[in-house]
C-alpha cells in the first residue's frame, strides 16, 4: 500500500518491530490511519489533523488533513525528540499550547512546524499490545489551548485505530499460519475435529468483522484451504455429480456456528447479526442444500466438505 507521499507504508507485529518469524501479509495500514484522522477531525472539531505509523524505531508522518504545506510530510520523528517523540517515549497523550517556545519538549523539528504555522498541538499514541504503532495529532495555528475535550477525543480516535490494527494483526497472523500449513509438502497431522470446527467458526466470525473487502476475501479463501487441509481432501471429490450447492459467505458463517450447537441468538452475537437475520441465512442455506432442518443442513454441509 502506498502512502500519500508516494512512499511505501510498512506494518509490524505488536510492539512495533518487524519479525522474521511472523512476516505480515498486508502491505500497510494507510487506509486505517486515514479513517482515524477523518474521525479525529470530526470529533475534535480541529481543522488540522495528521499522523503516521511507527517502523524501524521511529515515527514517519505520512497522512495529513487540513495542512497548507508539505513541510512535515515524510518527517521522521525519533523517540524522545519533539512532541511526537515525547509521546513515543512515554506512551501517553501530550499537548503544548505554543510549540516553538515550549520548554517541555526538544526542538529538533521546529523548522517544519514553523513553516506550517502550527502553535497549539496535541498528540496521542496508537498503542497495540504495549507498543506504539503510530501517533495522531491535532493542531491549531493560534496559541489557545486545545483543551482536555480535544485530547480525549483524539485519544479515543487513536484507541479505535489501535483496535483495528490489533484485529488486522490477528487476522494476518492466522492467515500466515494457515497458508504455511496449506503449502507444507507434508502437513502435520490434522488437529482434533472439535478444535478444527471451533477454529473454523472463529475465523469466519473474524472475517465477518473485517471492513476491508480484499482482506476479508483472502481470509475466507485461506480458511477454506485450511479446512481442506484439516479434512485431508482437496475439495474435489465430495460431490460426484459436480453440482455442489454454492452457499454465500454469510450462509457459511452462520452454519459454522450452528454446527457448534449455537442457537440463533448466540450465532447472532458472534457475528453481530440479529437473530432474525441469522434465521433468514439459515433458511436460505437449508433450501440450497435440499434439507429441512438446521441439523440436516450441518450434516449436508459437512458431507460436501463445506464444514469440518
Amino acid at each position: 500500500m502506498t502512502a500519500s507521499d508516494g512512499s511505501r507504508s510498512r506494518s509490524f507485529p505488536p510492539g512495533g518491530t518487524p519479525s522474521s518469524a511472523w512476516p505480515l501479509l498486508r502491505a500497510g495500514d494507510t487506509d486505517a490511519f486515514r479513517q482515524a484522522l477523518r474521525l479525529a477531525r470530526q470529533r475534535t472539531g480541529v481543522r488540522c489533523v495528521f499522523g503516521g505509523g511507527v517502523g524501524d524505531g521511529a515515527l514517519r508522518l505520512t497522512e495529513f488533513v487540513g495542512t497548507l504545506t508539505d513541510s512535515m510530510r515524510g518527517l521522521r520523528v525519533v523517540p524522545g525528540r519533539g512532541l511526537g517523540g515525547y509521546v513515543l517515549a512515554h506512551q501517553r497523550p501530550y499537548a503544548v499550547n505554543d510549540y516553538v517556545p515550549a520548554t517541555t519538549i526538544t526542538h529538533d523539528y521546529d523548522n517544519p512546524v514553523r513553516r506550517e504555522g502550527f502553535r497549539a498541538i496535541v498528540a496521542a499514541p496508537v498503542t497495540v499490545r504495549g507498543g506504539v504503532r503510530g501517533v495522531l495529532y491535532a493542531a491549531a495555528r493560534d496559541a489557545a489551548p486545545l483543551g482536555d475535550r480535544t485530547t480525549a477525543a483524539l485519544t479515543e480516535a487513536a484507541r479505535l485505530l489501535a483496535h483495528e490494527i490489533a484485529v488486522r494483526d490477528e487476522v494476518d497472523r492466522r492467515m500466515r499460519l494457515m497458508e504455511t500449513a496449506a503449502a507444507a509438502p507434508a502437513p502435520p497431522p490434522p488437529p482434533e475435529l472439535d478444535a478444527l470446527r471451533d477454529l473454523h467458526a472463529e475465523l469466519r466470525g473474524i472475517a465477518h468483522e473485517i471492513e476491508d473487502t480484499e482482506l476479508r476475501d483472502r481470509l475466507r479463501n485461506a480458511c477454506d484451504r485450511f479446512l481442506r487441509a484439516g479434512l485431508g481432501t482437496d475439495g474435489t471429490d465430495e460431490d460426484p455429480s459436480g453440482e455442489r450447492p454454492r452457499l454465500s459467505p454469510r450462509e457459511l458463517d452462520v452454519l459454522s456456528y450452528v454446527a457448534l450447537g449455537c442457537t440463533n441468538a448466540e450465532t447472532g452475537r458472534q457475528l453481530c447479526l440479529e437473530p432474525e437475520t441469522v434465521k433468514a441465512y439459515l433458511r436460505s442455506a437449508t433450501r440450497k442444500l435440499g434439507v429441512h432442518s438446521r441439523h440436516h443442513a450441518v450434516a449436508a454441509a459437512r458431507r460436501l466438505g463445506l464444514l469440518p
